[in-house]
């Protein structure tokens, strides 16, 4: 089944085309890696499959629904979920509160003013199933401001799984982390299930190849390559693309 397709799709700002005709298709279950150099076109296509941009063409087919013109919103219910680049945090709240603020924000009863009292249970049980996933619960009545930046990125990853999602967009994972910490992010991401289906940008190769089951290459908002791992790192087309560049990519192609 598939999970996700784009078919030809394109944006365009002005003169400027940042996708041109992409099409691929991601089965329910899959870890798709996207990668390429800097204004490559990674965020916008992010953009265009989450519903933050509009295409200038083509159309985006979820689960065989035809999401091309659905809000954020709609998305998110559909259970499209995404995680950005920056961390998008309440950092004055307890790592249990950011996370019961996402279970209720998804739930029908967060437009009632009066709930019985086991309403809060249930979502306690939620978050703390949540943060056990991610390593958290230990840390539940820490400020978020006080935890590391790693441990943030995986407390995103548990707010991301609140909307109970289908399928998760990653922005960059593991941005700012020491190697140790993309390790362990790269361990949670493994741990989803095959319930989720993971595509993630990242320039972070180390991750890419521990997680990505299959890679897409863009440049010049173009799909210049994709495939499996290997077939990636053998590519002439992705080798002369980043040969040069201080990318770790440099380093797994060699």
């Amino acid at each position: 089944m598939e999970a996700l397709r784009v078919n030809n799709l394109y944006k365009n700002f002005g003169g400027v085309q940042a996708a041109h005709n992409i099409s691929f298709s991601v089965a329910a279950g899959e870890r798709l890696a996207i990668i390429g150099p800097n204004g490559a076109g990674k965020t916008t296509l992010f953009n265009l499959l989450n519903g933050q941009l509009s295409p200038s063409a083509g159309q985006v087919l979820f689960f065989g629904k035809d999401i091309t013109h659905k809000t954020v919103f709609q998305r998110t219910h559909l259970g499209l979920a995404r995680s950005f680049q920056i961390t998008n945090l309440f950092l004055e709240l307890t790592v249990l509160k950011n996370v019961l603020l996402a279970l209720h924000g998804v739930e029908r009863s967060r437009f009632q003013v009066f709930r019985p009292i086991t309403f809060y249970d249930q979502h306690l049980d939620k978050a703390k199933d949540l943060l056990d996933l991610i390593d958290l619960w230990n840390k539940k009545d820490d400020r978020v401001q006080s935890i590391s930046y790693g441990e943030q990125r995986k407390l995103e990853i548990a707010l991301c799984l609140a909307s109970k999602p289908k399928l998760i967009l990653m922005d960059e994972p593991s941005n700012g982390l020491t190697n140790v910490e993309s390790a362990e992010i790269a361990c949670r991401i493994r741990d989803l299930g095959r319930e989720v289906t993971v595509i993630l940008v990242a320039h972070d190769m180390d991750l890419v190849f521990e997680v990505a089951e299959r890679i897409l290459v863009l440049h010049n908002g173009r799909i210049i390559a994709q495939g499996m791992p290997e077939e990636i790192q053998s590519d002439p087309r992705v080798r002369e693309i980043y040969m040069g560049s201080n990318d770790m990519i440099v380093e797994c192609l060699n």
